[in-house]
């Protein structure tokens, strides 16, 4: 079986957890300008043929995808935003490969795999961090960059659950 776990948006990353192989890597992004009336942005958004190219190798009868559930709150407006716009993006390249996937809460897979009573972002991002490096050193270089490695943990919640 593989697993697949996605970290959601722009600035993620997605770990495939295949037998004894892994592959971990920042979802990949194109950068563009987003005009609007009031004032121009710079936004990354999926950068949909490159994430395919990732994922076809795999087969969809054989694979389970766990996205890790966006964050919406409309009182961060402009990242609940980024966040709906990069799972569609993302849900557009499973369903073409006709991947299933199941979305997780952040803190069903951290309260298995990280330490108890870890709390705040900034604390659960080292935790993540930690636990990824001890678990995964084959990655020690991305896990640093990138400083977490969620996508990792998602994929092997999953595998360690059957799901």
């Amino acid at each position: 079986m593989t697993y697949i776990g996605i970290d959601n948006g722009s600035t993620g990353t997605v770990a495939i957890l295949d037998g004894d192989t892994s592959v971990f890597v920042e979802t990949p992004t194109t950068y563009m300008l987003n005009y609007q009336k009031s004032k121009v942005r710079h936004i990354n958004r999926i950068d949909v043929p490159a994430l395919k190219k990732l994922l076809e190798p795999y087969n969809p009868l054989s694979t389970r995808v766990i996205i890790e559930r966006p964050m919406i709150n409309n009182f961060r407006f402009q990242a609940s935003i980024a966040a709906a716009r990069s799972l569609e993006a993302t849900l557009i390249v499973l369903e073409s490969l006709h991947f299933g996937y199941e979305y997780v809460d952040s803190g069903a897979w951290q309260k298995v795999l990280l330490p108890a009573g870890v709390k705040g972002a900034p604390k659960l991002k080292k935790a993540s961090k930690d636990v990824g490096l001890r678990m995964f050193p084959m990655h020690a270089k991305i896990i640093n960059e990138h400083g977490d490695a969620d996508a990792l943990l998602i994929a092997e919640w999953a595998r360690r659950r059957g799901v």
